[in-house]
C-alpha cells in the first residue's frame, strides 16, 4: 500500500465506504429505527388520507381525528417506556403484570379519593407508590431470587388481578371525586394545531423526558444498559447488577401506577379490570416496545424510538377504525399488531446480524 493510500474505515468488519445509496438506505433504516418509524408514520398517514379522500372511511381521517386519537396514545406509550426499562436490563427482561398493576393501583386510588374521603395529592401518590411497591415485588422475584421474569410477572399478574377484582366486590368506583378527575384528559386549543388531550402534556412528555434524562444522560442509565448487554461483564465492572436490574422493575411498576390515573381519568371511574379487559395492556405495550427498537435481548433500546412506535401504532389504529363498519376494524387491529411485533422482532434480528448494533 502507498503513502497515498487510505486504508477504508470498517465497521463491524464491514466497509461503509463506496457503499452504494440503496445500501446506505437500508443501514441507515435498520439501525436508525426512529428514521424508519417515521417513514412509516409518513406512510401511514398519506395512505389513510388517500383512502378518506376516495371515500373508503367511513369518517373523515383528518388532523382533528389524529389529534382526538392521541388519547389512546398516553397510556400505552407509558406502559412501553416501563417495558422499555425491564427489557433493556436483560436476562430475559419482560414484565406482564403492568396492565395488573394498573388496575390494582387504579382501585386504591379510586378507594381513596372516592370512598375514604382522602384529598386529592396524598390519593395520587399512594396510588403511585402502590405502583411502585407492586413493581418492586417483580423486581426482588427477577433480581434477587432470580426467577425467570416471565414466570415471576405472569404470577404477579394473576394476583395483582384478582386483588383488584375483590377490593371492591369487583365493582368499579365513580363517586364525584373520582368523575371529576375526568377534566385531565379534556382538549386544549393550540394555535396552527388541533385538539390535543391535555394529559399528553402534563403527563406524557414529562414522563418521557424524564426516561430520557435518566437513560441517556445519567450514571444509573449506563449501568443499566451495561448489566443489559452483559451482566457478567458488568459485574467484574464494578456495577451493581443485581440493584440496577430491581430498579428497573420499581420504575416500570412507578409508570404502571401513572397509567393508573391516567385511566380513571380517562373512564372517570377506577375500574378492577382497566388494564387486563380484553386482550390487556401488558402485549400492546411490550409490541410498541419491540417496534420501537427495543431488542429483547436486552441492552438495547431508546425513547425516543418508543414514542414514535406509539404515535404509529395509534394512528394506524385509528385508521383502521374508520376503515371498516361497526367493530369490525378493532379486529383487525389484534391482527395488526401480531403482524407489527413478528415485523419489528425481525428488523431487530436482521439489524444486529448485519450491523451488529441498534440505535
Amino acid at each position: 500500500m502507498t503513502e497515498t493510500q487510505v486504508p477504508p474505515t470498517p465497521v463491524n468488519g464491514r466497509e461503509e465506504r463506496g457503499e452504494s445509496l440503496p445500501a446506505r438506505v437500508l443501514r441507515v433504516a435498520l439501525t436508525e429505527r426512529v428514521v424508519l418509524l417515521a417513514v412509516l408514520l409518513v406512510v401511514v398517514v398519506v395512505w389513510f388520507r388517500v383512502l378518506g379522500d376516495g371515500g373508503y372511511l367511513v369518517a373523515p381521517y383528518d388532523v382533528r381525528y389524529l389529534g382526538n386519537a392521541l388519547e389512546s396514545m398516553v397510556p400505552f406509550a407509558l406502559l412501553a417506556m416501563a417495558e422499555l426499562f425491564v427489557i433493556v436490563s436483560g436476562r430475559g427482561g419482560i414484565d406482564l403484570s403492568v396492565g395488573a398493576i394498573v388496575s390494582l393501583a387504579g382501585m386504591v386510588f379510586g378507594l381513596t379519593v372516592g370512598v375514604w374521603g382522602w384529598p386529592l395529592v396524598p390519593s395520587v401518590v399512594a396510588c403511585i407508590a402502590v405502583g411502585a411497591l407492586l413493581g418492586a415485588v417483580n423486581g426482588a422475584l427477577v433480581a434477587y431470587l432470580r426467577f425467570p421474569a416471565l414466570i415471576a410477572t405472569l404470577a404477579t399478574y394473576y394476583a395483582y388481578s384478582s386483588i383488584a377484582l375483590v377490593s371492591n366486590a369487583n365493582a368499579p368506583i365513580s363517586t364525584p371525586p373520582v368523575v371529576a378527575l375526568h377534566g385531565l384528559t379534556r382538549n386544549v386549543d393550540l394555535p396552527l394545531l388541533p385538539p390535543v388531550p391535555l394529559h399528553v402534556f402534563t403527563i406524557l412528555l414529562p414522563c418521557a423526558v424524564l426516561a430520557w434524562v435518566l437513560l441517556s444522560r445519567s450514571t444509573y442509565g449506563r449501568s443499566l444498559y451495561a448489566v443489559g448487554t452483559n451482566d457478567v461483564a458488568a459485574g467484574y465492572a464494578t456495577q451493581r447488577v443485581t440493584r440496577t436490574r430491581f430498579s428497573a422493575y420499581v420504575i416500570s411498576g412507578l409508570l404502571s401506577g401513572v397509567v393508573a390515573l391516567v385511566t380513571v381519568a380517562q373512564f372517570a371511574s377506577a375500574r378492577p379490570d382497566a388494564g387486563t379487559v380484553g386482550n390487556g395492556m401488558a402485549l400492546p405495550a411490550i409490541t410498541v416496545a419491540v417496534l420501537g427498537g427495543v431488542a429483547i435481548q436486552g441492552g438495547i433500546g431508546r425513547v425516543g424510538g418508543v414514542l414514535v412506535a406509539a404515535l404509529l401504532v395509534t394512528w394506524l389504529n385509528a385508521g383502521m377504525l374508520l376503515a371498516f363498519e361497526g367493530s369490525e376494524g378493532s379486529r383487525y387491529q389484534l391482527l395488526a399488531l401480531g403482524l407489527v411485533l413478528v415485523l419489528s422482532a425481525l428488523l431487530n434480528t436482521l439489524a444486529l446480524r448485519r450491523y451488529g448494533r441498534l440505535s
